[in-house]
């Protein structure tokens, strides 16, 4: 890495860049702490960590980005879609992520990964289900089917602890797996590519929209895995929770801008649009009653058709 040829590039930026390589994201905190003890080991002598302020960040960031240019890597940085915490991770802007992926994972488990993704994106995403995350179960239930043979369960549940581990999936408390902050800036291109297969010659704008699996925030236009839509669910409009109270306090009335229908905060994307449906209500119902939980995936098959087959009529 040619840094010597960036102006002001000097021994504790060098100590900033070797840190963040080690790491897979990092917060404003965990930078604060860091940067106060390179400082601390450069100067000889303590630096508050409180004396660390934002631009200080900002100016460690900006002379690693000219740094690691050449190397096709980038800081970059973006709300956690939850927490409100903005998540910055090590990014790389050219090479394909499956390509990234097979560097340190065999083909069969990056076979897997790409299920995985067909799972959270097609299958959980769809009707009035937009998920856009999978469950333990449906991982294990993944791994048994033929098309995954070849990695045993154990395999499987090893790849998946690493993935976690590396920062490309975030576990729920009740067991499902989305894809984290780091994951969606290194895969929302591929992602849109990928799933944003619709012929959108002959539609107008909002219909577009509304095809697309992979939809942002109205507000802060960044990706949307988690938060809430608009009740009309061919409308496209799609907002963070963390973004709802700024937006709506901004209008006139709590309403969809687009087509005016009252937001009632009913309608989720996410884990909660798993949690609250049919198909998991029933299914818990199932196991309590001893009912047939194969009934409860057929009437959802089928409220799906139809809510494809309307789709296709709007």
């Amino acid at each position: 890495m040619a840094d010597f040829l960036v102006p002001g590039y000097g021994d504790k930026n060098r100590a900033f860049v070797q840190a963040i390589l080690g790491r897979n994201t990092f917060t404003w905190g965990s930078a604060q702490t860091l940067i106060a003890a390179i400082s601390s080991a450069h100067s000889g002598q303590e630096v508050p960590i409180d004396s660390i302020n934002q631009e200080d960040l900002e100016s460690y960031i900006t002379l690693a980005n000219r740094a690691l240019s050449p190397l096709d890597l980038e800081i970059r940085s973006t709300l956690h879609q939850t927490s409100r915490n903005r998540v910055y991770a090590l990014v790389n802007v050219a090479s394909d992520p499956m390509t990234q992926l097979a560097t340190t994972y065999s083909a069969d488990e990056i076979n897997f990964v790409k299920k995985m993704l067909d799972t959270m994106f097609n299958s959980n995403n769809r009707g009035r289900t937009e998920a856009m995350c999978i469950s333990s179960i449906e991982v294990v239930q993944l791994s048994s089917k033929s098309t995954a043979k070849k990695l045993t369960g154990n395999e499987v549940e090893d790849l998946v602890r690493n993935l976690e581990l590396e920062g490309w999936l975030e576990k729920s408390d009740a067991g499902f797996y989305a894809l984290s902050p780091r994951a969606l800036m290194e895969l929302k291109g591929w992602l849109a590519e990928t799933y944003n297969d619709v012929d959108e010659e002959d539609m107008d704008e909002e219909e577009a929209a509304s095809r697309r699996k992979i939809k942002s925030c109205h507000a802060c236009k960044e990706i949307i895995t988690t938060g809430q839509r608009c009740a009309r669910r061919e409308c496209p409009f799609r907002l963070h929770d963390i973004c709802i109270q700024n937006f709506f306090r901004t209008q006139r009335s709590q309403v969809c801008p687009l087509c005016q229908t009252a937001w009632d905060g009913k309608h989720y994307v996410g884990e909660k649009a798993f949690t609250t449906s049919d198909r998991y209500t029933g299914r818990n119902r199932n196991r309590a009653t001893g009912g047939r939980p194969s009934a409860v995936r057929d009437n959802e098959a089928a409220q799906e058709e139809e809510d494809e087959e309307s789709e296709g009529e709007a």
